[in-house]
């Protein structure tokens, strides 16, 4: 399997078709969610690492290699026909405390731009600190968290625009 390689794997009832080509593929599901593989009579280890379902990302390792996969949807496609390929994405005004907890840091200002991936607030829940992290590019429009205090789940710890 080339690093470059793009299947496009769809299933027709019990008929499943690579690249338009129908396949054999067998699957066995293995301790830990690795699965094995066998494709055409070639045996493949499988392991999910890390799945982002809101954006239909995932990041896979096929017999020591790791590959970024995107799920492509018909909806996808006839969303994108028409214009509307963010039509399905969720729009975040908030952050909000994902369970109970104390708030151990702050890391951003009010009016501060962020991207994806920068870690906002720190929050410690059973005696584990979380890194809370923007989920899209975002301008913090209020820090309503105090550091120190404790949050409810819900709770909203930094207002974004």
């Amino acid at each position: 399997m080339k690093n470059n390689a793009v299947f496009e794997i769809e299933k027709k009832g019990d008929d499943t078709f690579v690249n338009g080509v129908q396949q054999s593929i067998d699957a066995l599901l293995l301790n830990n969610g690795v699965q094995h593989w066998l494709v055409n009579n070639q045996s493949y280890k499988v392991e999910v690492e890390d799945i982002n379902r809101l954006e239909k990302k995932y990041t896979v390792r096929v017999n020591g290699k790791t590959f970024q996969v995107t799920l492509k949807e018909p909806l996808d496609d006839l969303l994108h026909e028409m214009g509307m390929d963010n039509a399905l994405a969720q729009k975040i005004n908030d952050l909000r405390a994902p369970m109970p907890g104390l708030v151990v840091d702050i890391l951003v200002n009010e009016g501060q731009q962020i991207k994806k991936g920068d870690t906002v607030i720190v929050l410690e829940a059973m005696k584990m600190e979380n890194s809370l992290k923007a989920i899209a590019d975002a301008t913090v429009k209020k820090v309503v968290a105090v550091k120190g205090a404790a949050v409810e789940k819900n709770e909203v710890l930094v207002l974004m625009e």
